[in-house]
């Protein structure tokens, strides 16, 4: 293929012109988070619920940039040696960004989990005491604390040997990258799971369900792709990644975009056909309380047709996957239906009728205002380092340069024999 098809000329894109898109962004979601909360009933619990809400969702991108991260190692891919740097950026959002944006829920804890308060009882009920001591008041500041702090480690020791990388170009770096991407996989799974039971599975401490973690681990990989598709796609117009991304980087994020869509779609399934299947009342509820009032369109029309059919039917398309007006538009619906999706996990526990309510604005300003506080922080991080990494062993691969071995050019000694 030729360079000029590995390497695709863009209109320029000036950065510069956007470069107050982040405080725009965190205007209007102020103004949005106080009106929702405003017009609803109980104002502190629906401003709660909101910023429960928007953490998860940015969390989930946090969470999937350090999954990719840890990929890259493993597997010592060369595709994703472009994006490394970008993926590297959002996935130290964990620490310290979104854990300063914890503190607030950590503070309304007690209005949003009710077993925060019942589980201090001396004889507390039984499905509180069969998930003792984890679902307590010093269980869930412990388990914060010590998912905050995994995070911190592992995406501060990847960030550190990147860099430092960059300045020796050591095979050493490479081998403790790798290190920290092996143990870190098994604590990403662990944390993963951990945060979504203790902070949105815990908003019903009664229901039991053993694919919850799996389910937002899926989610979370699947609106990260289409994200760094987007970012990728505005530095390389920018000319900041020009000439180190190629179209092999784009199609290889669009296969995976479409192989998460195929395992979300199966984790949720069996979720949902395990808890059928074995109709216990104290998983079948749940879904229950999801098929009242408007909740029963989301969960069976918006998120199965929305989420999966039309996610999966546009990538199986191959040339797709390098087609903007295909890619942008569905970047988008992605964090459309990944925002659906959050408000089907969390906000039933609040209001159990309807997702159609003034808290609706409150989400929405939330998530606006997450948006333009992590973005801010984002491009900070990115800037603060080169683009992208400037010894990593597979960069000439990833630029589809080769560099021929002494075996290709023998000595003419060699030749003439």
């Amino acid at each position: 293929m030729s360079s000029d098809n590995h390497r695709p000329h863009f209109a320029p894109l000036d950065l510069a012109r956007w470069r107050n898109l982040p405080w725009w962004l965190i205007a209007a979601g102020a103004v949005g988070a106080l009106g929702g909360t405003a017009l609803s009933g109980n104002a502190v619990k629906q401003f709660a619920f909101s910023w429960l809400l928007a953490l998860m969702f940015y969390l989930s991108l946090a969470l999937g940039a350090w999954f990719l991260v840890m990929m890259h190692h493993l597997f010592d891919a060369s595709w994703t040696v472009p994006i490394r740097r970008v993926l590297e950026a959002m996935a130290c959002l964990l620490c310290p960004s979104l854990l300063i944006l914890f503190l607030p829920v950590a503070f309304l804890a007690p209005r949003i989990y009710p077993w925060l308060e019942s589980a201090e009882q001396l004889h507390p009920d039984h499905a509180l005491s069969a998930k003792y001591p984890l679902y307590t008041a010093p269980g869930y500041y412990i388990a914060a604390a010590a998912l905050f702090a995994v995070w911190w480690l592992f995406t501060n020791r990847l960030r550190y040997w990147s860099v430092q990388q960059d300045q020796t170009g050591s095979a050493h770096c490479t081998r403790r990258m790798r290190f920290y991407s092996s143990l870190g996989i098994v604590c990403f799974a662990l944390s993963a799971t951990l945060a979504a039971i203790m902070w949105m599975k815990g908003l019903t401490d009664e229901w039991y369900s053993t694919m919850y973690g799996v389910c937002y681990f899926a989610a979370s990989v699947w609106v990260t792709l289409p994200t760094v598709y987007v970012i990728t796609l505005l530095l390389q117009r920018a000319r900041i990644l020009e000439g180190i991304v190629s179209e092999n980087t784009y199609y290889m994020i669009g296969s995976l975009f479409l192989a998460f869509t195929v395992f979300w779609g199966y984790v949720n399934f069996s979720q949902y056909f395990i808890v059928w299947n074995a109709n216990m009342p104290e998983e079948t509820f749940w879904y229950v309380l999801r098929e009242k009032g408007t909740w029963d369109y989301v969960g069976k029309y918006v998120i199965i047709f929305g989420h999966f059919f039309v996610p999966f039917l546009m990538l199986l398309r191959i040339d797709w996957k390098l087609k903007l007006a295909a890619m942008l538009p569905l970047a988008a619906w992605a964090w459309l239906m990944h925002f659906v999706d959050i408000e089907f996990q969390i906000m039933p526990a609040l209001h159990t009728d309807s997702i159609l309510t003034p808290g609706l604005l409150s989400d929405l300003g939330c998530i606006l205002l997450f948006g333009g506080i992590l973005g801010k922080m984002f491009i900070l991080s990115f800037n603060r380092y080169p683009p992208y990494p400037q010894k990593d062993p597979r960069l000439a691969e990833a630029l589809d340069i080769y560099f021929p071995s002494s075996a290709d050019n023998p000595p003419a000694s060699e030749r003439a024999k």
